[in-house]
């Protein structure tokens, strides 16, 4: 068991597990031993990059890191923009509604529907960005919020047109909501994703609370029509340096990479010193006493795959999937001292006399402004589109989707009645108070990400050299501890003092408010580490899982916000509330400690996508 997560029996190496520092003893033994050259590692040379960089100049981590943050601050600002979108008209409820004539539920739908065209948009987005690549995504959401914005502006009081520029406006966020995340995991190595998810995740959700501050002031003094006029310029500004200087990040790697996710580590039985003399202990090459046979048996991959296997060119995902149960007849024959060495000869020739393999040319910068350079797997859309519905069913997704989804909707719900909340009296606040309220809510997502940013990272190092130099995903988790503290203190808090407003003002509803943010945050980050590195081989899938479940959980609860508050009183409401997500982030616990088992088990028998490419082949029979 390492630091409590239960050790799994049936493979040798866990999907998303991976030996990233080298523990004491590994240490000390490479000091008098050459590095595998078939092994990459940082600048250091103490951390092993995961996943392997191949020898192409087109594969995204061969890129100056300069070039690939610069990427991510491109995606992220435009992130900023896009976000600013559900909440824009937060402030504006009660006075729109007395616009439009409308009831405070039809107001508050303009960001329900909106948010159900980012679900449903992202939905049939995400297999797209898995078959040709997300360059085309970004291009589309980008011009998307150009026009719709442009579009929200100018509807001449008319809410059926302002109701579906909001859809639409929605179908522009969905590439940014779905896919930004996915594009850090194309670009960094392990080790180097927590800061920069972090990032992402600010600027996702910080964007969307400062919003409100603004749009408060936009909306008092020149008409609430500039604030989607202002998004439809700074989107069009954004434009150039989307199609200029974001390339695909998407790349076609060979599976023998992917030393995080394909479970091909070459390991070797525990042997002599001498017999070790010449090779590098940390270059993922372990010595492990054999479970099932004698000391010198050989266990080649958790595949089960020949040492010629492993060095092979990608092979069909069905190929692979044969191999995951184990190890051939022939392998199971092998017994002895003899063959155990002769294998493992055979394996280190291997290396040395491998063929060598054409490096194509780099791609010249006007071949990266092509929205397509090719397909990245060759899964039909159909397969990839109905992949995602049973994934709800998947432990680790189903948990990241709780965990992220709950206090998002929350915090959406509580976007929704603040305005209805600061009505009445004592404050008797209109849109420009209410939009400042949203303060404390910005403030709180600055502090959840230099939480995250710091945590992340530093805990999963921490963790990994306390566990002998094994990295797990589960590591990624105890960024759930702060949410719990912090996202369930805000909600018990938020409800207990805007229910007196008199007594309490307005202060300590927006501190408690602020620090339900920081939680979500810290949240939201926990949750897409995991997804990233449990289960990459899927993540687009569990992304798709996260964007569907929060937006329709928040869909739902813009339709029974108003209504819940107006019957059962704020406090009741967000004491229930609270209770839920104490709930919710306890389920933390038995995944930590089943996380392992569950990767191993899911890995070995993957019923999801089996159900779902059955249903597919029978549609597309001809």
């Amino acid at each position: 068991m390492g630091l409590g997560i239960l050790e799994d029996r049936k493979l040798e190496h866990v999907p998303g597990t991976a030996h990233v520092l080298g523990d004491s003893t590994r240490a000390s033994e490479e000091q008098a031993t050459t590095r595998n050259p078939n092994l990459k590692y940082d600048p250091t040379g103490k951390i092993l990059l995961v996943p392997q960089p191949s020898d192409d100049p087109n594969d995204p981590l061969n890129w100056p890191l300069w070039k690939r943050d610069f990427i991510v601050f491109i995606l992220s600002l435009l992130s900023v923009i896009a976000a600013t979108l559900s909440p824009l008209l937060a402030a504006d409820t009660v006075s729109l509604a007395i616009y439009f004539r409308r009831t405070l539920t039809d107001m508050a739908l303009l960001t329900g529907y909106h948010l159900l065209g980012v679900g449903l948009a992202g939905f049939l987005f995400v297999p797209s960005a898995r078959i040709w690549g997300k360059r085309h995504l970004y291009l589309l959401g980008t011009v998307f919020l150009v026009f719709s914005s442009a579009w929200g502006g100018a509807n001449g009081r008319n809410y059926k047109s302002l109701l579906w520029a909001r859809i639409f406006q929605g179908i522009g966020l969905a590439p940014f909501e779905a896919l930004v995340n996915a594009s850090v995991g194309d670009l960094y190595h392990v080790h180097q994703r927590g800061v920069r998810m972090a990032l992402s995740n600010l600027s996702l959700f910080g964007g969307a609370f400062f919003t409100p501050v603004l749009v408060g002031k936009i909306a008092d003094t020149m008409g609430y029509e500039w604030t989607f006029y202002f998004v439809a310029i700074f989107s069009a500004v954004m434009l150039p340096l989307v199609i200029f200087f974001v390339p695909e990040t998407s790349y076609r790697r060979e599976e023998r990479f992917d030393i995080d996710t394909m479970g091909n580590l070459i390991e070797i039985p525990k042997i002599g010193a001498h017999e070790l003399h010449g090779t590098s202990s940390s270059a993922m090459v372990h010595e492990l006493d054999a479970p099932h046979g004698g000391p010198h048996e050989l266990h080649n991959t958790s595949l089960g795959m020949t040492s010629q296997e492993v060095m092979a060119p990608k092979r069909d995902a069905h190929e692979l999937h044969a191999t995951s149960s184990g190890p051939t007849s022939q392998e199971t024959g092998r017994a002895g001292s003899g063959e155990a060495e002769k294998s493992e000869r055979h394996f280190y020739s291997t290396q040395a006399h491998a063929p060598a393999h054409t490096i194509p040319a780099k791609a010249t910068w006007k071949q990266s402004l092509m929205p397509f350079n090719g397909r990245k797997t060759d899964e039909q859309y159909l397969h990839l589109l109905l992949r995602p519905f049973p994934l709800f069913f998947h432990p680790g997704i189903l948990w990241a989707c709780l965990i992220q989804g709950t206090l998002i909707g929350w915090t959406v719900m509580i976007g929704v009645v603040l305005a209805g909340v600061m009505l009445g009296p004592p404050l008797w606040f209109g849109e420009l108070e209410t939009g400042y309220m949203y303060t404390g809510a910005f403030i709180g997502a600055l502090l959840g990400f230099a939480i995250s940013g710091l945590i992340s990272d530093w805990s999963a190092k921490l963790l990994t050299r306390w566990n002998g130099g094994v990295y797990e995903p589960e590591f990624r988790m105890i960024l759930v501890l702060p949410q719990l503290i912090l996202g369930c203190v805000g909600l018990y808090g938020f409800g207990w003092t805007a229910a007196d407003a008199e007594k309490y003002g307005w202060f300590w509803p927006d501190f408690f408010f602020a620090l339900e943010v920081m939680g979500m945050v810290c949240g939201a980050v926990a949750s897409a580490l995991y997804i990233v590195d449990a289960h990459r081989d899927m993540s687009v899938e569990g992304f798709t899982c996260l964007l569907v479940f929060k937006n329709l959980l928040s869909f739902g609860l813009t339709f029974k916000g108003f209504d819940w508050i107006v019957s059962g009183q704020i406090w009741p409401v967000f004491r229930a509330i609270a209770s839920v997500q104490v709930g919710v982030c306890m389920l933390t616990l038995p995944m930590y400690i089943f996380g392992k088992k569950n990767r191993s088990y899911f890995y070995r028998h993957n019923v999801f996508f089996k159900i779902t490419d059955w249903v597919a082949d029978k549609l597309t029979f001809w």
